[in-house]
């Protein structure tokens, strides 16, 4: 039909959700530089993270993702009487999420005064001005009222201290927008500046509370009496991290000044195309069901929520979402962005994936002291890396970032994919090149020669045991195609490779059994703590280790026999239906992505958990988490479709396509490929997918 062809674009968006949250998160609204958990009722005051901004964790006392204030709280007065004084007259709460704009639109019903209002309120974080969150606020009164609305900047239950707070602009007759706060953290580790424009509808003169010097930011704007037309209130606030620019506050005001100028009209409708541009690279799958395809737009849109050019601390495994009851692995910056997420990034957004490797390179001189301090040679990247200084920052001991070495193949990798899919030579050679220079070196120093070859001697894999084995594979497959990369890197940009390189991955040791399969490690036993893992297929996909036939054949069927056993963990499951692809298994494959996938979709708007609900680790809900949706579009466009990042994207198509059962087909508008733009489209059986250069 022609008008499906038209609206392929359209996301299916998540159900409406009525009522409390009853204990589920709240929804998740952000544009890679701001995130905002926002409640059902928003004019409460929800969380704010701002990229970049690092406070100390007063619990584990670590430079960790700070909160900031909240910038879109208001409240209502009907006939004297204010909402945040008698809460419970809020009734009837719903929330409707549209994926296709980003734009969160909350509904309720209060009763204050004698007189019933209906309440609307749209909440957004703009894409186009990526400093900017607004919202607007439409109040019906079911009578006439006397109404006065409220903008607040709440600073309410956070660490850290009001350092400047100004509702003046110096040496101008006006201000040039209600006023601004410098927000220092806890520790003063960094600072944010908030800045906050305001205006009604009908107009009202604005009375902002300039005598609170370390208070709040509140503007207060009493419009008379309204009839049942209503009125309406609008908010825009810019938020700037002290890591771009160092006096943060005052170049939030020249922000949202900026903003207040271009208009809220016209930011929400530049905010609504560039959304729709980014839609673009939406993955279809014909032949899934709704509630897989809904799945999988979720997904989709929240790692591109979650990423921005202007990030400038890339983004955590949970993006720049938090709440009151989880660590959120601190918004540290893991492994799981470089393996996960940054292949799909590339090729729906290549210059937000570009900033989340610019926060690799910032961090090199760090990697290099790291991997000194471990007495080795090349860089080291931290197991969790601090937004700010890029440096270690695991809480404790650290026993993760002393034993899990792949966190920098996985670097390494995502650099030299980048370098692929843009054929960009310069990035290939002053930004790829030396940190694909330092990984191989740092391979090279890290494993040991023996009668049996070069080995890694006391190293974890996924599988977080305490007692770190020998040989883990799944480090030992990423090192050989880091190394086939870094010596494919210097050829391509007339250096001569070491031969140290060359030598150490043509002698890798891998433990593989004489049954053929790869063990995950030495002595490995399937019935050890965490031995269904399945960390040797991570290795062939996305790993890019090439096994020979019947190796591969086996591995597959070993660690997929076991799946029972491992699914509900976090990250590697997404990828279960992939590898039963490879076997051609493709009912299996349909059933290992809802049980590996979809399975962890819980709570409100398909915010994808990091364990799955039955999983006994489970007990506090958080997500959306990245490393699943990330691995499950990375099997979505690299893995059913049979493609094979190395080289010329031209020649990617490099496997039959195989597709779970009752997927006919997959298929993308719009992936980029540097400066060049092409479609993809994988039908099941063919020979190869086909990428088509537009």
């Amino acid at each position: 039909m022609p008008g499906a062809d038209r609206d392929a674009w359209r996301p299916i968006n998540p159900p409406d959700e009525n009522g409390p949250r009853d204990g589920a998160l709240p929804a998740y609204v952000a544009n890679g530089l701001i995130g905002l958990r926002v409640r059902e009722m928003p004019l409460m005051a929800g969380m704010t993270l701002v990229n970049g901004v690092v406070g100390e964790n007063p619990e584990r006392r670590v430079e960790a993702a700070a909160p900031v204030p909240y910038p879109l709280a208001a409240d209502l007065c009907v006939n004297g009487v204010w909402m945040s004084d008698q809460p419970w007259a809020v009734s009837d709460l719903r929330q409707a999420y549209d994926f296709a704009t980003g734009e969160l639109t909350s509904r309720c019903r209060v009763r204050l005064g004698g007189v019933d209002a209906a309440i609307e309120i749209l909440t957004l974080a703009s894409r186009t001005a990526p400093t900017l969150v607004m919202q607007e606020i439409h109040v019906r009164p079911d009578a006439p009222c006397h109404m006065r609305l409220r903008a607040v900047v709440a600073t309410t239950d956070l660490r850290g201290r009001v350092a400047r707070r100004r509702t003046d602009t110096p040496g101008e007759p006006e201000p040039a927008c209600d006023g601004s706060l410098l927000w220092s953290t806890e520790g003063d580790l960094s600072t944010c500046g908030v800045a906050l424009a305001t205006e009604t509808t009908p107009g009202a003169s604005p009375d902002v509370t300039a005598w609170d010097a370390t208070g709040p930011l509140q503007t207060t704007y009493d419009l008379g009496t309204v009839g049942k037309r209503g009125a309406s209130l609008r908010q825009m606030a810019a938020l700037i991290p002290s890591l771009i620019h160092a006096r943060p506050d005052e170049e939030a005001v020249r922000r949202v000044a900026r903003g207040a100028q271009t208009g809220f009209d016209v930011l929400r409708a530049r905010n609504r195309d560039a959304w729709r541009e980014l839609w673009r690279g939406r993955i279809v799958v014909d032949g899934a069901t709704p509630d897989h395809q809904a799945l999988i737009d979720a997904a989709y849109f929240y790692l591109n929520s979650s990423v921005h050019p202007a990030s400038p601390s890339a983004t955590s495994i949970f993006g720049l979402a938090t709440w009151h009851d989880y660590n959120y692995y601190f918004g540290h910056v893991m492994w799981d962005i470089d393996a996960f997420c940054v292949p799909p990034v590339m090729l729906s957004q290549p210059d937000a994936a570009r900033a989340l490797l610019d926060f690799r390179s910032r961090g090199l001189r760090a990697a290099k002291s790291n991997a000194r301090l471990s007495g080795r040679q090349g860089v080291q990247f931290p197991w969790e890396a601090a937004p700010l200084t890029g440096q270690e920052a695991a809480p404790g001991a650290g026993s993760a970032a002393a034993h899990e070495d792949h966190g920098s193949l996985h670097v390494a990798r995502a650099f030299a994919l980048f370098a692929d899919a843009t054929g960009d030579e310069a990035f290939l050679r002053d930004d790829a090149w030396p940190v694909l220079e330092g990984v191989a070196d740092w391979i090279v120093s890290r494993l040991t020669r023996t009668a049996r070859g070069y080995e890694l001697i006391r190293a974890t894999g996924p599988a977080e045991v305490p007692d770190p084995p020998d040989n883990d594979a799944f480090s030992l497959m990423l090192s050989h195609d880091v190394l086939c990369r870094a010596v494919a890197a210097a050829e391509a940009t007339g250096r001569t490779p070491r031969a140290s390189w060359a030598e150490v991955r043509d002698n890798l040791y891998l433990p593989v059994r004489s049954d053929k399969v790869i063990a995950a490690h030495d002595a490995f036993r399937i019935d050890e703590p965490k031995g269904a893992t399945p960390s040797p297929l991570g290795g062939l996909f996305p790993g890019g280790y090439q096994a020979d036939e019947a190796v591969e054949r086996r591995t597959l069927d070993f660690y997929l026999a076991h799946w029972r056993d491992y699914v509900g963990a976090p990250m590697l499951p997404a990828l279960y239906g992939v590898w039963a692809a490879r076997t051609g298994d493709r009912t299996l494959a349909l059933k290992l992505f809802e049980e590996g996938y979809a399975a962890y979709d819980a709570g409100r708007f398909h915010q994808c958990l990091e364990y799955r609900p039955d999983h006994p680790d489970s007990e506090t809900a958080a997500g959306p988490f990245f490393a699943n949706l990330g691995g499950m579009l990375l099997g979505l466009l690299f893995g059913f479709t049979g493609l094979d990042p190395k080289g010329d994207p031209a020649h990617w198509p490099d496997r039959p396509v195989v597709l779970p059962e009752g997927w006919r087909a997959i298929s993308v508008e719009r992936l980029w490929f540097g400066g060049r733009t092409a479609s993809l489209r994988a039908d099941q059986g063919a020979e190869r997918a086909v990428i088509k250069f537009h």
